[in-house]
């Protein structure tokens, strides 16, 4: 790895290479990749540059890829620079990742103004990679407008996107109306547009429908106060044909322009960042776990509860007090 402070500068001057490679840095599970990843981000909070940072998410075949490249597309030009951190969802047994979402954005990836980024989950929570907020930060300091925080798919878990992005998108297909029923109400409360996807063709009249039903679905929740007149909406588009892409541009600009005149812009990312400082703390305590004496405790601990000669709650709490009491 070449100097640190080197490496800043570089991607800093939107260097590709060094983008990747900063990129390759944070996401390694070295402890030695871990401290220079860390002096990394120290030299690149000197940037101070802001993107907008969106999230999207939808269930597998909604067409979150072809929506990304054609919206991506449509804001290169305008002369936007766009970034497109894919997160693909990991083997449980080998950890490995496919990372085909380049492939499927081929013309997107041909754009000068744009950088595609697969990145294995690592089966982390949400399908969001532990270190997908540190990737944004890095891709905000190479200069990018737009940053799109791709996920694995829909569920409970899958809300924690949110805390890395400014603007949620989630997409939806066309179908009946039991098609409300397979979308989580949290993913519904945190979306700030609802896209149905494929309203073209023959699907044109079914995705009318479904904005239709999801729009009164927005109706029944609870008003969010960050949120001015008439959002979250529900609109309809289609990536494929390219049409609804520039409405979905201005209603984002409507959104981010009302948050930012009524300060709940810069407070959702003070918020976020709290979020990060305690889940950085969280992961480094269950990374105590794997020192070699504590696995042998659980190890033990674990027949005492298959045994029923202790309670799981019970064992649990003995390896919590050990390791994690305040020294005398």
């Amino acid at each position: 790895m070449e100097n640190i402070a080197e490496l800043a500068k570089s991607v800093m001057n939107a260097d590709r290479r060094a983008l990747s490679q900063a990129i390759t840095l944070i996401e390694s599970l070295r402890d030695d990749h871990r401290i220079q990843a860390m002096e990394l981000m120290d030299h690149l909070r000197s940037s101070d540059r802001k993107a907008i940072r969106v999230g999207l998410s939808g269930t597998p075949g909604v067409g979150k890829s072809t929506f990304i490249e054609s919206f991506g597309t449509y804001l290169t030009g305008m002369g936007l620079r766009v970034a497109v951190l894919a997160v693909d969802p990991s083997s449980i047994r080998s950890g490995g990742s496919i990372l085909g979402d380049k492939t499927r954005m081929e013309r997107l990836a041909r754009e000068p103004n744009a950088y595609i980024r697969p990145s294995p989950s690592q089966t982390h929570l949400g399908g969001v990679a532990r270190r997908s907020r540190e990737a944004v930060a890095i891709c905000e300091a190479a200069g990018f407008d737009i940053i799109f925080i791709e996920t694995v798919g829909v569920g409970q878990s899958e809300t924690i996107v949110s805390e890395i992005s400014d603007i949620f998108l989630l997409l939806i297909a066309p179908a009946g109306g039991d098609e409300l029923q397979g979308v989580k109400r949290g993913i519904m409360e945190i979306a700030d547009l609802i896209l149905v996807n494929k309203a073209d063709g023959d699907l044109k009249a079914a995705a009318s429908r479904t904005c239709s039903d999801y729009s009164s679905s927005l109706m029944l929740l609870r008003k969010r106060v960050h949120d001015p007149k008439g959002f979250p909406l529900a609109m309809t588009i289609s990536a494929l044909e390219e049409d609804g892409l520039a409405d979905v541009w201005d209603k984002i600009e409507e959104l981010l322009d009302w948050r930012k005149a009524e300060g709940w812009f810069n407070n959702n990312r003070t918020a976020q960042s709290r979020f990060w400082f305690k889940e950085e703390i969280r992961q480094g305590l269950l990374s105590m776990l794997d020192d070699e004496e504590v696995k042998e405790e659980m190890s033990a601990l674990m027949n005492m509860v298959d045994n029923g000669e202790i309670y799981s709650s019970a064992a649990a709490q003995k390896i919590l007090k050990k390791y994690t009491a305040k020294p005398s």
